[in-house]
Order: C-alpha cells, then sequence, then structure tokens
C-alpha cells in the first residue's frame, strides 16, 4: 500500500541534498587551494620542516677575514653590514669564490709574488746649481779706481784671458819715475832697491818692463778673466773706487754643475755619499746625465719635510745651466733580496694596504701588507706574502664588488611562508 509523501518528508530531503551538496564544494575548493604535487612528493613545507638551521659560528667583515665578531651589525672597517660564516662553509676559509670562466669573461689578471735581487734606488726631483767649488774670483791688490768695466752684466760667459776690468792707480807713479830716474843715472844699487819696492807695490814685471821700454811710468792695470765660465757677481760700476782685496767679479766654471735634490724625511737612511747618480732634464728624458753624491746637506726644510742632497754632474759640453730642473734616480752599489708584486696589485686606504690573494680552490681573500720602496712597476712587500703566491693585478674593484654584494643579496632573501602569504594576498 502506497502512502503519498507528506510535507515533512520533502523537506527532509532536501536539507540531505544540501548537506551532501555543501560537503562536495567545500572539498572541491579545499582541493583547489592545495598546491599541486605529484604522488610520492612531499609537501612544500616538508623540506624546510626536515632541514635543520645553518649554524653560524661568527660574524665578519670579507675585507677583514681575520677579525671576529660574536653577533651582527656593522662593520667598523667599511661600510656595511657583516657577513655570518656558517660552520658547513668555514672550512673552506676562501673570502670570495671566482670561478676560472668568471674570471676569465671579466679580465682578471693574476701575479706571482717573485722574489728578485735590486738596487737601492731612489727617484728623485733636483735643480741644477753652480759649482761653487770651482768658482773663481777676480781681485784687485792695489788702491786705485775703475778706469773701464769690459764686463757689462752678471751671468755674462766669459773666456780664460779675457779682460774684465782696467783699473787706474796713481800710487804706482812715483815708484815708477824714482826707478826710471835712478836708471838713467846708471845707479844700479838703488835700483835695485827701487825693483824690489815696486814688487812690494804689486806693480807686475810685465808693467815694469813695458816702463822701461817706453821710458813713461804705466798706471793702468787690466784685471783678465782665470777660467772659462760665468760672471756671477760683478761689484764695481765705472768709475768706483777699490782697495785691496776687493772682489771686481767672480766667476764660476760650466764644466761641472752641482744638482741639488730633494730627498723625503723617511728616505734619509737610504741617500748616501758616493752613491751613483743618473740624471735627465725634464723636457727632455732620452738624454741623460751621470755623477755622484758629493754630500748630504744637514737640516730639513720645515715646510716641504725634505733634505737636499748635493749632486755633481759632468757638464763638459756645456748644455746644462742653472736652474734646470732634473729627474734624478739614485742607485746603491750592493744589491739586496726583495719580495716584488705589481705595484697596481696593492690597494690602498691611506691606513692600511691590501693585496687580494688566491686561496684553496678558487677562494680569493684579502692580505694587509707592508709596503716598501717602488721600482719601476714593482712594489716591494715587507711583511704579508710569501714567495710564489698568487695575488690579483687588475680587476679588484669587480672582486670587491662581489664581497659587497656577498653581505647585501641575504638581506632581500625572504622566507617561504612570507611569499606565500604575500602570494595570497596578491591574488586576493
Amino acid at each position: 500500500m502506497k502512502h503519498a509523501p507528506t510535507p515533512k518528508h520533502i523537506v527532509l530531503a532536501l536539507l540531505a541534498a544540501g548537506l551532501v551538496y555543501g560537503g562536495y564544494w567545500a572539498g572541491a575548493r579545499q582541493h583547489a587551494d592545495m598546491p599541486n604535487t605529484s604522488p610520492g612528493t612531499a609537501p612544500a613545507g616538508a623540506d624546510t620542516q626536515a632541514s635543520p638551521a645553518r649554524k653560524v659560528l661568527y660574524w665578519h667583515d670579507p675585507m677583514v677575514p681575520g677579525q671576529k665578531f660574536d653577533k651582527p651589525g656593522q662593520s667598523p672597517f667599511m661600510d656595511m653590514e657583516l657577513v655570518p660564516v656558517y660552520a658547513d662553509d668555514a672550512g673552506t676559509g676562501s673570502g670570495v669564490q671566482v670561478s676560472p670562466a668568471l674570471r676569465q669573461n671579466l679580465g682578471i689578471r693574476m701575479a706571482t709574488v717573485r722574489r728578485a735581487d735590486v738596487r737601492d734606488t731612489l727617484e728623485l726631483v733636483g735643480t741644477t746649481q753652480f759649482d761653487e767649488s770651482r768658482a773663481e774670483v777676480v781681485q784687485s791688490r792695489v788702491t786705485g779706481y775703475v778706469e773701464r768695466l769690459h764686463a757689462r752684466a752678471p751671468l755674462q760667459r766669459v773666456k780664460r784671458g779675457q779682460p774684465i776690468a782696467t783699473l787706474f792707480v796713481p800710487d804706482w807713479i812715483a815708484p815708477q819715475e824714482e826707478y826710471l830716474a835712478l836708471k838713467r843715472a846708471g845707479d844700479t844699487a838703488l835700483m835695485a832697491a827701487a825693483r824690489q819696492r815696486m814688487r812690494v807695490l804689486s806693480i807686475p814685471d810685465a808693467l815694469l818692463s813695458e816702463a822701461e821700454r817706453s821710458g813713461k811710468a804705466q798706471t793702468r792695470l787690466t784685471l783678465s778673466a782665470p777660467a772659462d765660465g760665468v760672471i756671477t757677481e760683478l761689484g764695481v760700476r765705472d768709475g768706483a773706487m777699490v782697495s785691496p782685496g776687493a772682489t771686481i767679479a767672480k766667476i764660476s766654471g760650466l764644466n761641472t754643475v752641482w744638482l741639488l735634490a730633494e730627498v723625503p724625511e723617511a728616505l734619509l737612511g737610504a741617500a748616501r755619499v758616493g752613491m751613483t747618480v743618473t740624471a735627465s732634464v725634464a723636457g727632455a728624458p732620452q738624454r741623460s746625465y751621470t755623477g755622484h753624491v758629493r754630500e748630504m746637506l744637514p737640516g730639513v726644510g720645515t715646510a716641504t719635510r725634505t733634505a737636499q742632497a748635493r749632486l755633481e754632474l759632468d757638464n763638459r759640453d756645456g748644455s746644462l745651466t742653472p736652474g734646470m730642473l732634473m729627474q734624478v734616480r739614485l742607485e746603491g752599489r750592493q744589491t739586496v733580496s726583495r719580495l716584488l708584486v705589481p705595484a697596481e696589485a696593492v690597494l690602498s686606504s691611506g691606513k692600511r694596504s691590501v693585496v687580494l690573494v688566491a686561496g684553496e680552490g678558487n677562494g680569493i681573500r684579502p692580505v694587509t701588507v707592508g709596503l716598501g720602496r717602488e721600482r719601476g712597476d714593482d712594489i716591494e712587500i715587507v711583511s704579508g706574502l710569501e714567495e710564489g703566491q698568487k695575488v690579483v693585478a687588475s680587476g679588484q674593484f669587480l672582486i670587491d664588488s662581489e664581497a659587497n654584494l656577498k653581505s647585501i643579496l641575504p638581506k632581500f632573501d625572504v622566507p617561504a611562508e612570507h611569499a606565500e602569504h604575500a602570494a595570497h594576498g596578491a591574488k586576493r
């Protein structure tokens, strides 16, 4: 016997159908929100939960790897954050990793620390001067007047025997007249005494012979240049009165010249008397002059903090004149063994000098070094390196940038859960 459905039964059926449809819709929505994984593959968060956190041993500045810090923060050496060193990477100790392919693409060139026997050399700058040790003076030995001055101005070139000045000497008139009178009288004994008196008065024998020949007293004396050179001092003019010992002119020769080289205070111990000198004019470096260090002048200039080395150069060809600027190279007699690297391999900040050294594998690490003197394109290494090590000779700024990026890029790493939340937020 069939019964007709009542309203109560109809309502219950509709509720059951609604519950089934709601469960199906919720399950489909949950399946759509879950990430698509293949069979046998763990969810995305499984690796994060399964892999343990990396252990940090210490923090350091990549450019000063020897200094360690027990907590993160700002580097006291560079304008950058300290970089963590993890336990699984601590064994490398290689600094920045640069593969051979990247070295070739970036043009990074390596050089070898080498040992060589070199001479102590100094590169200096100096100016030429007259050689005062070879200067000659023209002096008057009598009292007289400058009747004619043949040399008209300082720095005039003169030859040996060239007249400088003609003096009128009135005190010579009386002795010569007396001598001539005794000669005419034929008194030989008194003539000898008169002749001796004229020698005491500095009357030259040539002038006395001229007086005997002409029968007249000679009152004019011509002073001549004793050597070739340049008149550096001219102390009289026409008509001036001169006394015994007065300097008429000073003549400096040019066969040798002095070169005053400025030696920095820090290099005074390396400059020694007798060192060989090779000098060239700033405007003509292809021509060189040789000489030696004559002496080291005492005293250091308060403004320049340099001392002067007096050098003597051969100038028999007369090509050098005082006041010329010259580049000077001093070389010691003995050789010494030094460690050398290319000068371009050294990075100097003013407070310290750093060289990038190739380590194990592809690692490159900075090493603080002590520097000596430059020798051409090379520079001496006093401390910090050993012979045979490989150093970066070019492209250091690229490696420095790599070290800085290595400490900056971790700041941009976003945890997986943060990235997932950000993605859901963007969808919404």
